[in-house]
């Protein structure tokens, strides 16, 4: 088949190329030659050829094949290709930062079937934005999607290697569950990749020693058509079966994961869902003490600027520094690098360890839980309200053509009684003098779709609740 037209392939390459990976439907825009040459442009990006990089992939039907056209690609540019097979995306960081090698992840994480994709990561798994590589990866892609892939005289080999076992046992000296008390939990895999991490890391699969978790299992079997329901925790419909389960069952908590695993959600044994900005204060404390207890006087945590108020108080109470950055996983990892910070949370369940190369890794902030949870008498409900004392809307998506105008409106509202950034997106911060409660609330456009996405955080409820609808009207009018 001859090569597209420049203009054709620019086009493909333009609608799936993101700003922090590639992500298309399968068959339009996201085939096997586009993912080929893709291949071949990132060896050629990241200075591979002669050295090796990490190829993985989750459970979709096309991810097989779409990993071997890589892996063709980035061995005709004269790569060694470190093939891992099924794996979570954090299990490819794993690969990438513990032999320092690049990595490219096929996954569509929670997104629906029909679609796939590609997280990459340089050397020790650091992240690959628009800004700091995939954009010159995308035009080296293009010009060979034009002129044909040019082998290089020493073509790399490709070869098999499994390193679950090995991922197991690093999160397992990460953190030590072996001395908490016995718990039961439902953790519903969601037919993604959790249900082959879970086994191995919190069970005996890996031939690791048996903990002390009676784990329920819901949706272990890997399946790329979802058969049961979206393998997208942030959507509270996704969580019914996992809440309902926890309670049948008369469970101490249940853990959700995406699908690709590598973000995780909670929920308490009533069926409650625990913020995941209670879960990032949990994780941030419990990395402070083990931190200062090994000199570090102050270590420092980011968090995004979506996360609860009470993310940052506990940091610096805890005296450590809270460092407040953008939405979007490559920038937080870089940031994460920059900083040296020994945790990062978002409010999206994206939970980042200096010790993990600083990059995010849901089985691990789930591992810190149930070690806190487990060193604790009372129900995980209990422990979650002390880490949510404020009111969170959760993120709430609304169409909206003129995003300029949404902005004009809320601005002209608010000015006043109000202060404004435009750190991410807009940031309204409430002014307030005596025993007025404190709000604020952020609106951000999406990166790929006509939405503006808005989360608000009120002092109580009722503030929260009324500042919310009075935004919702501006946006929506």
């Amino acid at each position: 088949m001859n090569p597209p037209p420049a203009s054709g392939a620019r086009a493909r390459l333009d609608a799936i190329v993101k700003a922090y990976d590639v992500r298309g439907i399968v068959g339009d825009g996201l085939t096997e030659d586009v993912v080929e040459a893709l291949g071949a442009g990132f060896v050629d990006e990241v200075g591979a050829a002669g050295g090796r990089i990490v190829v993985g992939h989750d459970m979709r039907d096309s991810s097989p094949g779409f990993a071997a056209a890589f892996s063709r690609g980035a061995s005709r540019r004269g790569a060694d290709v470190v093939a891992i097979g099924l794996c979570s995306t954090d299990e490819s960081y794993f690969a990438s930062g513990s032999v320092n090698a690049p990595a490219a992840m096929f996954t569509a994480s929670h997104n629906p079937a029909a679609y796939n994709g590609i997280k990459f990561s340089r050397a020790g798994a650091q992240g690959i934005s628009l800004d700091t590589g995939l954009a010159a990866i995308r035009d080296r892609a293009g010009d060979y999607l034009d002129d044909g892939i040019a082998e290089v005289a020493e073509p790399g080999r490709i070869e098999q290697a499994d390193v679950l076992a090995d991922y197991a046992a690093y999160l397992r000296s990460l953190v030590d569950l072996s001395g908490i008390r016995p718990l039961k939990l439902v953790i519903d895999a969601g037919n993604g990749m959790g249900g082959l991490t879970v086994p191995a890391v919190l069970g005996t699969a890996a031939g690791l020693p048996a903990l002390p978790l009676e784990i329920v299992p819901l949706y272990f079997e890997l399946d790329g058509t979802f058969p049961n329901h979206e393998a997208n925790p942030l959507d509270p419909a996704n969580l019914v079966d996992l809440q309902r389960a926890v309670v049948e069952h008369g469970a101490d908590l249940g853990l959700a994961f995406d699908g690709d695993a590598d973000r995780c959600f909670v929920v308490d044994e009533q069926g409650g869902a625990v913020d995941p900005s209670a879960v990032a204060a949990i994780v941030g404390l419990r990395e402070i003490a083990r931190v200062r207890a090994l000199g570090e006087e102050r270590p420092t945590v980011l968090h995004n600027l979506i996360t609860s108020q009470y993310v940052p108080e506990s940091i610096e109470a805890a005296g450590a520094i809270a460092v407040r950055t953008r939405v979007g996983h490559s920038l937080i990892k870089d940031r994460m690098k920059e900083t040296g910070a020994v945790f990062g949370g978002e409010h999206s369940a994206h939970y980042y360890f200096r010790d993990f190369w600083s990059a995010d890794n849901g089985m691990l902030a789930a591992m810190h839980v149930l070690a806190e949870f487990g060193s604790h008498a009372e129900p995980l409900s209990q422990l979650a309200a002390r880490f949510t004392p404020y009111a969170l809307s959760g993120e709430i998506n609304s169409t909206v053509a003129d995003v300029p105008s949404a902005y004009t409106r809320i601005v002209e509202a608010f000015t006043g009684r109000a202060e404004f950034d435009e750190f991410d997106g807009l940031t309204v911060t409430g002014i307030t003098a005596g025993d007025e409660p404190f709000w604020w609330f952020n609106v951000r456009p999406s990166n790929t779709e006509p939405l503006l996405r808005l989360n608000v955080e009120g002092e109580d409820a009722a503030t929260m609740t009324s500042i919310r609808d009075e935004v919702l009207a501006l946006i929506r009018s």
